[in-house]
């Protein structure tokens, strides 16, 4: 299911689907899943843990690896085809055109490198740039992010630092090389609270002032609301629902996107409880038939249990549900 750019894509990935290789056959975490991504947009990805969020993350960097494996669809970014790349090309490419942000940044830095020695790495890698010069845009990019004194900083290692800082620190390390998309896989939830909201504002504008789109994974609505353009909603390795957040989050067509919007709670809302989804999310193992989220939907027909629903257009988005199938909506 796709929304379409009025320009060309810079990253358009098409029936995606991920197994893992079990002694008792593959296992598909991934199913099928297809969305465009334009340049500069911020797509957030949103869903329960195993829904697959993650796995999509990991297959379009390249860092998927065995018993994983990509076993349909393919991935395209500015027009090439990258998830056939052999590993050395997709290197190349990950750190200059792809950045990552991942959720704890002490496994994303070398406790035994300074912050500035893994900056001017990553410079000198993918840039034709002396040490002096990398040097100093390391530091610009130290103070950018928003480390104080980034001249003296830039020499410290990762211990020195607090948390917000280093996760500062891994997104300047994602964005310094200029990517031209960045995925960032919950990058505020090993953070406090009071500093979620500053990284998210910081990932928001460092992206737009260098032009990088983004992929946002996260499991927390609330975050994608506040700083994605489009959203795509997961449940069970599939993209049940997907199109402008504004849209999503205001009128959501999806029963599962629906439950999760009415799990958020409200100010100036007189409800004594808030509204649960039933249930559990299936194992990889034990899939039900049809419709995954059909065992929880309180909407559920003979249909979703015997059928799986394929993506229909829905206001500039697209919906996999059988109370939308053959329906304009």
């Amino acid at each position: 299911m796709t929304a379409q750019s009025k320009t060309s894509p810079l990253l358009s990935v098409r029936d995606l689907s991920i197994c893992f290789d079990t002694r008792h056959g593959p296992l598909r975490a991934v199913d099928g899943i297809t969305f465009d991504l334009a340049p500069g947009e911020i797509l957030g990805m949103v869903g329960e843990s195993g829904a697959g969020k993650s796995l999509t993350g990991t297959a379009i960097t390249g860092l998927l690896e065995r018993p994983g494996r990509i076993d349909r669809g393919e991935i395209r970014f500015e027009g090439q085809r990258i998830d056939n790349l052999p590993a050395e090309a997709m290197r190349r490419l990950r750190g200059r055109k792809i950045g990552a942000i991942f959720q704890d940044p002490l496994t994303s830095l070398n406790p035994l490198m300074t912050v500035g020695q893994q900056l001017i790495q990553t410079i000198r890698t993918h840039m034709n740039l002396s040490r002096e010069a990398a040097r100093r845009r390391a530091i610009e990019f130290l103070g950018e992010v928003g480390i104080p004194a980034p001249d003296a900083r830039i020499d410290q290692y990762p211990h020195q630092f607090s948390g917000g800082m280093r996760q500062r620190v891994v997104i300047a390390l994602a964005l310094c090389a200029e990517p031209s998309l960045v995925i960032a896989d919950e990058p505020t939830t090993a953070l406090d609270v009071s500093i979620q909201a500053q990284i998210l504002d910081l990932l928001k504008r460092m992206c737009r002032e260098h032009g990088a789109a983004v992929i946002l994974v996260t499991h927390d609505m609330g975050v994608i609301a506040e700083t994605a353009d489009r959203v795509a909603v997961m449940y069970s390795g599939r993209v049940v629902e997907i199109g402008p957040v504004e849209k999503v989050v205001r009128a959501p067509h999806h029963p599962y996107t629906k439950g999760l919007m009415q799990s958020i709670p409200r100010i100036g809302s007189n409800a004594e409880r808030l509204t649960q989804i039933d249930g559990a999310m299936p194992r990889l193992t034990a899939l039900p038939t049809g419709c995954a989220f059909h065992p929880r939907c309180p909407k559920a027909f003979d249909a979703c249990r015997s059928t799986k629903p394929v993506a229909v257009p829905v206001e500039g988005g697209a919906v996999a549900c059988h109370l939308y199938q053959g329906e304009p909506v």
